[in-house]
């Protein structure tokens, strides 16, 4: 639990950062709801205009950009865009920093299991990223009400915010494989949007084309037109992610209680 509260204290001011950018961009975004709602048959006239494939892959549906759920789908976008960063920022760090700052040493001598300091980082992460998602969801769930001019669902409006999270906790995933694995990350940094925007790319250019391409990038297990017409996840996406963050965590564990780690 040392290990635990530690991570968690050292995540603190990360993870407010995180929270309250995620959240001021929302707000930012939304605000200007009403004045698009008001002229969106002008707005309609220039997207329009835009061909076809610019729109799926900056996730635009001209049909619905003038509904309050339309609009913040697309803004959504880039709200898990960041949220992605915030999540494999987190997991890439996990090992990795304590290689960086020199404290593996002083971390694995202590009389606890590779596994219990495994899993109090994991637990550590995991509670960061549900914090923002908890503040996220809260917060958006208010402006949306405050700014909406026509009726929405708000079932669906909870399953388009919730999947930040499971899109977090799949990147999450990732990063903690990823800071396992590598031999030595001089920066997190550089890793974590050097593989969400890989992903991000790989989930533009799938956006036409064959429906398998939508398994190459997390981005797209999420389809915020689907959840608002049908009010639900898409059942083989949600497995997919499902299992990329359970072979991603249990390998993790295999390769971290069996490594060796240096401290220099």
């Amino acid at each position: 639990m040392n290990v635990f509260f530690h991570e968690c204290r050292a995540y603190r001011k990360t993870t407010l950062i995180w929270t309250l950018s995620l959240v001021g961009i929302m707000v930012l975004f939304m605000s200007m709801f009403p004045t698009i709602a008001k002229d969106i048959e002008d707005y309609k006239k220039v997207l329009d205009g835009f061909p076809d494939a610019m729109k799926q892959a900056l996730g635009l549906q001209v049909d619905t950009f003038g509904s309050v759920l339309g609009f913040y789908s697309y803004v959504f976008v880039y709200i898990s865009l960041c949220g992605a960063i915030q999540a494999m920022n987190f997991g890439t760090a996990i090992v990795s920093k304590e290689v960086r700052e020199k404290t593996a040493d002083f971390l694995l001598t202590k009389p606890i299991t590779r596994n219990t300091i495994l899993t109090a980082k994991v637990l550590a992460a995991f509670t960061s990223i549900l914090f923002t998602s908890i503040v996220y969801l809260v917060a958006s769930w208010l402006m949306v009400a405050a700014v909406a001019t026509d009726e929405y669902s708000t079932k669906a409006f909870l399953l388009i915010s919730i999947s930040l999270f499971l899109l977090q906790v799949i990147f999450l995933a990732i990063g903690i494989f990823l800071s396992v694995y590598l031999p030595k990350i001089k920066s997190v940094l550089s890793v974590s949007l050097g593989t969400v925007f890989a992903f991000f790319i790989i989930g533009m250019l799938s956006s036409s084309g064959a429906e398998f391409k939508r398994y190459l990038s997390p981005f797209k297990y999420f389809d915020s037109y689907y959840m608002i017409e049908h009010t639900r996840y898409e059942g083989a996406f949600l497995l997919v992610g499902l299992g990329i963050v359970v072979v991603a965590i249990i390998a993790s564990y295999i390769y971290y209680t069996k490594k060796d780690i240096h401290s220099v």
